[in-house]
Parts: C-alpha cells; sequence; structure tokens
C-alpha cells in the first residue's frame, strides 16, 4: 500500500542550480529523487517541494512529500534519506500524511530571511551565505517602506517577468529588519511570494536604505505593477526558506511571536 511521506528538509544552496530539476544541473530536488531511487531499488520517484528556490538560495524549512510502497518506519526516513544524500542536504524531519496533502497547493504561508552585508569589503568566510551590498542603511526609512508592503497588495513590479503566474496579488504579514553592525537580516512572512519577490522586496528596501528611493515611493511603485520601478534584485545568496505554514493557526501564531519580538 502506497503511503505519503512529509519531511522538512535543510539544504546549503551554494553548489545548487536551484530545487526544481533541470537537465544537467545539479538539483535538490534531483538528489533527493535520486536518493529515493535507491531506496526503492528501481524506477523514478518524485520529490514535490513546498516551491522551487533559485541557484545560490538555501533554506533551513523546505517542505517536501513523497509516496512510498515500503515499509520503513516513520521514525527512520529521515535516518534512511540521509544515509544516501550529500553532505549539503539534511532531512530534519519525516512523517506520514494523508494521501491528499500537498507540500505545494496546502501551504498557507511561508517565512524567508534575507541576511546582508554592508560592509565595504566582501566578507570572505560567508559570501555564500550572505549578501553582499556595500553601504550605509537609513534603519528608519526601511522600517517606513515595510509599512508601505505590509498587507495585501498587487506584487506585479516586485515579481520577475520570467514569472507564469497571472494573479499577483499575495498577502505579506510582516517584514521585520535587524541589524548588528555591518550584518543586517530582513524576515518576510506572508500568505506566498512569487518568483524572486523577495530578492527583490529586500533590494528595494536597500535602496531606501541608501536614498536612491524614499518610503513614499512604495505605494507609487506598487501602484504601477511595473518590474522596472522597484529596486534591484538583490543577490540569491542571502535568502534563506526558513519555514512554510500549513495551519492558519500556526501562521497566525509565528506572526504574533515576530511582532512581540520586535516591538
Amino acid at each position: 500500500m502506497m503511503k505519503r511521506v512529509k519531511a522538512i528538509v535543510s539544504y546549503d544552496g551554494t553548489n545548487f542550480s536551484g530545487y526544481q530539476v533541470q537537465p544537467n544541473k545539479r538539483t535538490v530536488q534531483g538528489e533527493l529523487q535520486r536518493a529515493l531511487a535507491v531506496l526503492h531499488k528501481a524506477g523514478e520517484w518524485h520529490a514535490t517541494g513546498s516551491g522551487r528556490t533559485d541557484a545560490g538560495v538555501h533554506s533551513l524549512g523546505q517542505t517536501i512529500h513523497f509516496d512510498t510502497p515500503l515499509s520503513i518506519p516513520e521514525e527512520r526516513w529521515h535516518l534512511a534519506l540521509n544515509s544516501l544524500l550529500p553532505e549539503d542536504i539534511v532531512v530534519r524531519s519525516a512523517a506520514f500524511v494523508d494521501g491528499s496533502f500537498h507540500a505545494r497547493f496546502d501551504a498557507v504561508g511561508k517565512m524567508y530571511v534575507y541576511r546582508l552585508w554592508t560592509g565595504s569589503e566582501k566578507n570572505v568566510f560567508t559570501r555564500n551565505y550572505v549578501g553582499h551590498i556595500p553601504g550605509t542603511l537609513s534603519y528608519n526609512n526601511m522600517l517606513a517602506a515595510a509599512r508601505h508592503l505590509t498587507g495585501t497588495h498587487d506584487f506585479t513590479s516586485f515579481s520577475s517577468p520570467k514569472t507564469s503566474v497571472e494573479d499577483k496579488v499575495r498577502k505579506i504579514y510582516s517584514i521585520h529588519i535587524d541589524q548588528q553592525q555591518d550584518e543586517w537580516e530582513f524576515q518576510f512572512i506572508g500568505s506566498g511570494f512569487l518568483y524572486q519577490m523577495v530578492r527583490i522586496l529586500t533590494g528595494t528596501l536597500v535602496h531606501v536604505g541608501t536614498g536612491a528611493l524614499s518610503p513614499a515611493d512604495i505605494p507609487v511603485i506598487l501602484a504601477g505593477k511595473n518590474r522596472s520601478l522597484a529596486g534591484p534584485t538583490a543577490p540569491g545568496n542571502g535568502l534563506y526558506l526558513t519555514k512554510v505554514f500549513y495551519h492558519p493557526d500556526d501562521l497566525h501564531r509565528e506572526t504574533a511571536a515576530v511582532k512581540k519580538k520586535f516591538k
């Protein structure tokens, strides 16, 4: 009898061409499916993710699902997969779920974190894990801009023209910004995010921080529905998919906890 497994996966995106399988390229999905094929000793096995991440983007909480006829106990699935996966992918947990569960379509929200270094020189030790945009940023101006972005909006201006999604309305529950000298962290919680949306949001906030844009420009950019109006796309290496939510209560609880932390 086929069983459906839900798994939480972390990966270092440095040496991957993203999550989704691509011909002749190393991808996270490709490595997961290779491990599943070895376990099943035959055939092709599909690991469906909550969404794709781009080349260089990392994950602390990508959620996947796959079906299996194997009798491996629930508590040993992560061990079985990790024994066959490369060192830059780790299955953190795995559990049996209802056969109707879908890692992508059942998601009600996601949390991303973007880590940024603004020092004049690139940090050689963190270059693969922190975006580098040198300069001095205004925390207050970026915070004011973030308030304009929070809520339900058409984010056409903040998505890649390559996206095939027609409905570009999304809800951002919270954006929080933290600073430790030249290290910045931008946290986004939303109902979902368009292709490259978080990186474009980050790049736009940084432009506000440098003075290239003002907080008052954000409503104009949103209304314009034109990618050329927003800031640049921040480098992929600073982005982390940290959590995928499947229950509204969990999403709202996390949002409330974050707001309380940064209050």
